[in-house]
């Protein structure tokens, strides 16, 4: 890993370190044990991939977690009625952004790599994760949903596994996401194996033709995953939140407590 240089302090919530002379750089989560997707970790990451647009001889990016786990998603008390109408937009205006940068996205997982945490993977061009990753959409067990799983995991692992994933809230081992093509490979060294895809597949090549390369290659895909997650953002703040059961999985979680279902 020649050339590296870090881009942003240790004390941030996500930082980059820039390697290969700038053409792969290395974004770390750093938000605490278990990296949670906060609003501020979403705001940096947000503009991560912002710069990465603005960056010429950036070629790839790798996402990892520091520690022992990759995620355990996003924040549940931002989730609560008086935030969720805030951090949710912010949330999905991430995802638009890492579309936009048209940069070969990695994500290296170790760990628990779960709800928004998993979504922030799934949506990367390769994924790579350690025999340990336990990989899981779980919201629906708060009462909740994925949106951007619910509009996306179908075009990673097809429909009927991103059903099964969205819908039970089940959490599977890197064996079984490697067999449903939630990953595409197993590794050891999730990071290095990254590096070693990155150095025989994309470094020799333009950065410019890379950029076009990848905006064609989901060009159709992108188009109709915006269309698909601002209606899905609606059902999700207009609708699902307006119910008891939403609200209730989520206070529960907060409140370290059993939820109780009302059913409506």
């Amino acid at each position: 890993m020649a050339d590296a240089t870090s881009l942003t302090p240790r004390s941030e919530p996500v930082t980059v370190t820039r390697l290969e002379e700038g053409a792969w750089w290395l974004v770390a989560l750093k938000n605490g044990n278990g990296n949670i997707l906060d609003k501020s970790s979403i705001q940096a990451l947000t503009e991560i991939f912002r710069t990465a647009a603005r960056t010429p001889e950036l070629k790839a990016i790798c996402i990892e977690g520091e520690g022992k786990h990759f995620s355990f998603g996003a924040s549940v008390a931002e989730h609560l009625p008086d935030e969720v109408g805030e951090m949710l937009p912010e949330f999905h205006t991430m995802f638009r952004e890492m579309a936009r940068c048209s940069v070969f996205l990695m994500a290296a997982i170790r760990g628990r790599c779960l709800g928004g945490g998993l979504e922030l993977a799934a949506f990367c061009h390769r994924v790579i994760a350690a025999p340990d990753a336990k990989l899981g959409q779980p919201e629906i067990t708060l009462g909740v949903f994925a949106p951007v799983a619910s509009v996306f995991l179908a075009e990673r692992v097809g429909r009927g596994h991103a059903d099964d994933l969205c819908i039970s809230g089940r959490v599977i081992d890197a064996d079984e996401a490697l067999r449903m093509r939630l990953v595409d490979q197993v590794s050891d060294d999730p990071k290095a194996a990254a590096l070693a895809y990155a150095q025989e597949h994309l470094l020799a090549r333009s950065a410019s033709s890379l950029r076009f390369a990848i905006r064609a290659a989901r060009s159709d895909l992108d188009e109709r995953f915006a269309v698909a997650l601002a209606r899905v953002e609606r059902i999700y703040l207009d609708e699902l939140m307006a119910t008891h059961d939403a609200a209730e999985g989520v206070r529960s979680f907060v409140e370290k407590r059993r939820p109780r279902w009302e059913n409506r």
